[in-house]
């Protein structure tokens, strides 16, 4: 499989330089060399077609063509065409050449997309009679002088000469229990699949086989990194745990108890910790990261919880003060903004173990911050920090446990995917008595409804929130500022306090803002994304989002998530007038769900798995067949499947599962070096 291409019949040097420009090297690369997408060219009657479907139809030409030219090399052909019926115009762009082809009374075969308002198929191409009408034709990206129907030709000469020498590489027993192709079939009807049942089949095939691949190799990694780095096992006192959750102010729900569980095993157990928490806004998260907090501290451990903002680390700072110094714990903040003596004293009890909890930003990872005795490291919002960055306080301890925490729900294909190196616990219980968030969609035109709704909500004392994409006006987009908005607010609501907050204010400036807001004084604020976590002010019942189509849904569903945390009845209200689908299908979405894991599941659908995480921050990789969205059941299949063989005997000594380990091999999967 790794032969040269020249070995293929019709390939010489030049054709070889231009396919390696296409990253096709060796047989191996060409056979696996799979198209993007199929067209469907069996003949459909046109009452079956939908509008914009590209179809395949066979028709009498009617008229004499119409060809007209634009410019040098632009032209547009018009043939009308007698279809089931229906006199149907096809048109074609930039085929002078198919004039020749057509003629009047005859029959033809032509492909496109339908126009059912206007009975046109456009954009297409044109068979002849006698051509196949049948079956899926395989569509490549070509590069150069390669065209589709030379690259299908080499492919069909490789599975020629080469149809012997193609191996399986899934054992028999896989290829029974799932009913799989064999490996050979499963290539040729990638390539030429004579129905859409047989590509199915090989698709299914290949995405299990490229899965089970991949979950093979996050098991080995996690595997070898536990066996590397043990951890310290705890003694955690039961009853002591089980005392403080008692005295807590609130019952933990169903999913929080099973989540400290999964916890507290971890922190017992020989092997060090390397957990994923996710929970939606508001699900209770910080509680359980201020049970474990206790736990490690009572166990003779310190604790240490990173943030990615200083309003956050404050947050926190506040909630764990209340739960946890009427236990003799003390609990303190380093954060930039710390003066140079403040800092020294903290530093300096953070070294001889008299500081229990430290809570801090970036500020936790510098040289000169040292622990006495770090047991439990917790990173919460962990996508915000790079892994360098969470690597650096991981080492500021003796193998310490790692909590990674984020508000922002990532749905569990790409949970068990991304981090399949990771154990992952979900929250998914809301605490009782928490009414659903109201959420409605308003046009940028019924803004003084909006006003007016506001109004009524700060008449009855309760606080609102007015969310803007940008501080100042900017003259390449036009959407709202926090500025302006905030001087016409304070214009249309003189009888109420109105503040502003963005990035560019200085953190003493924040955090006065805030406290104002917190304690009432402030009863409106208009606000950057800079809210968009850690802040808790239970009366604000009112969320309104000037130009929601700038934001994602899962920022969406973050800045609605700062409401909604009393007892009274809140609304979320977003102000947007998309002009794309996409767009006006977010929207739609926020007002139909609350459940963030629902919505982050839809938003995946929408932006596909590289988008979802942002450009090449996932750790996924480029799959050829496999789609981790569609293919979920699949790829959970695949994480089960590899987690026995990684642990079983049978994989390490069995002849049957040889191939698969000398394809991770040729990854250099065990070479202990790809840990790092």
């Amino acid at each position: 499989m790794n032969d040269s291409l020249t070995n293929i019949t019709g390939i010489g040097p030049r054709t070889l330089e231009q396919l390696e420009t296409m990253g096709i090297h060796t047989i191996k690369d060409l056979l696996e060399y799979f198209p993007f997408r199929y067209e469907d060219h069996a003949i459909r009657p046109l009452s079956e077609v939908q509008h914009d479907e590209r179809v395949t139809v066979r028709g009498t030409v009617h008229s004499e063509p119409n060809l007209r030219f634009f410019g040098k090399k632009k032209s547009r052909l018009t043939v009308r065409v007698l279809v089931d019926g229906l006199l149907v115009q096809g048109i074609f762009f930039n085929q002078p050449y198919l004039k020749k082809h057509v003629k009047l009374g005859e029959e033809i075969i032509f492909s496109g997309k339908f126009d059912r308002h206007r009975l046109m198929i456009t954009g297409g191409t044109m068979k002849t009679q006698d051509a196949s009408s049948q079956g899926l034709e395989p569509v490549y990206s070509v590069k150069g002088n390669i065209k589709v129907y030379h690259l299908r030709k080499y492919i069909k000469q490789a599975f020629e000469q080469y149809r012997n020498q193609m191996c399986e590489n899934l054992p028999e027993q896989l290829l029974t229990t799932y009913k799989l192709l064999n490996r050979r079939e499963a290539l040729y009807n990638l390539h030429f699949p004579s129905s859409a049942k047989q590509l199915i089949q090989a698709k299914r095939r290949m995405s299990y086989e490229e899965l089970l691949l991949f979950q093979l190799k996050m098991q080995y990694f996690r595997k070898k990194e536990r066996e590397a780095d043990e951890g310290q096992a705890k003694k955690i006192d039961d009853d002591m745990v089980e005392t403080f959750v008692h005295e807590l102010p609130f019952p933990l729900t169903n999913a929080q108890t099973r989540v400290l569980k999964e916890i507290i095993d971890d922190l017992t157990s020989d092997y060090r910790m390397n957990r994923l928490l996710q929970g939606d806004v508001g699900s209770g998260k910080t509680v359980i990261a201020a049970c474990a907090l206790f736990a490690v501290v009572r166990s003779g451990f310190q604790g240490a919880l990173m943030v990615p903002t200083e309003i956050l680390a404050e947050q926190h700072l506040s909630s764990l003060k209340d739960l946890l110094e009427p236990f003799d714990m003390k609990v303190a903040l380093l954060s930039g903004s710390a003066r140079v003596k403040e800092r020294r004293e903290i530093l300096h009890q953070l070294e001889s173990g008299d500081i229990n909890i430290i809570v801090g930003t970036h500020a936790l990872i510098q040289e000169g911050v040292n622990f006495h005795n770090l047991g439990l490291v917790i990173t919460d919002e962990q996508h915000r920090f790079g892994v360098e960055q969470r690597r650096v306080l991981r080492r500021k301890g003796i193998r310490p446990d790692v909590l990674f925490m984020t508000a922002t729900p990532i749905p569990r294909t790409l949970a068990i995917s991304a981090f399949g190196d990771m154990d992952v616990s979900i929250i998914d219980e809301m605490p009782k008595g928490r009414k659903p968030i109201e959420t409605h969609w308003a046009k940028p035109h019924m803004l003084s409804r909006v006003i007016d709704f506001m109004k009524k909500e700060l008449k009855k004392g309760r606080q609102a929130y007015v969310i803007c994409p940008l501080i100042e006006e900017s003259d390449k987009l036009d959407v709202q500022n926090a500025i302006d908005v905030h001087a016409q607010l304070s214009q249309a609501l003189s009888d109420h306090q109105v503040g502003l907050m963005h990035g560019r204010l200085h953190a003493d400036e924040k955090e006065a803002v805030m406290n104002d807001f917190a304690e009432n004084k402030i009863n409106m604020l208009v606000s950057t994304t800079v809210v968009e976590v850690g802040v808790n002010v239970p009366n604000a019942t009112v969320m309104v989002i000037y130009d929601a189509e700038r934001f994602g849904l899962a920022q969406l569903h973050q800045l609605r998530g700062r409401v909604g945390r009393g007892s009274e009845q809140s609304y979320c209200i977003l102000l947007a007038d998309p002009k794309s689908d996409v767009g006006k299908e977010r929207m739609k979405i926020m007002t139909e769900t609350n459940d963030g894991f629902e919505l982050s599941e839809r938003d995946l659908e929408l932006r596909g798995p590289g988008d979802f995480f942002g450009a090449k921050q996932s750790g996924l990789p480029e799959f050829k067949v496999a789609n981790i969205v569609e293919d979920y059941r699949t790829l959970e299949v695949a994480r089960q499947d590899a987690a026995k063989l990684i642990y079983s005997e049978v994989f390490w000594n069995g002849d049957d599962y040889k191939a698969l380990k000398e394809a991770l091999e040729a990854e250099g999967v065990f070479n202990n070096d790809k840990l790092d």
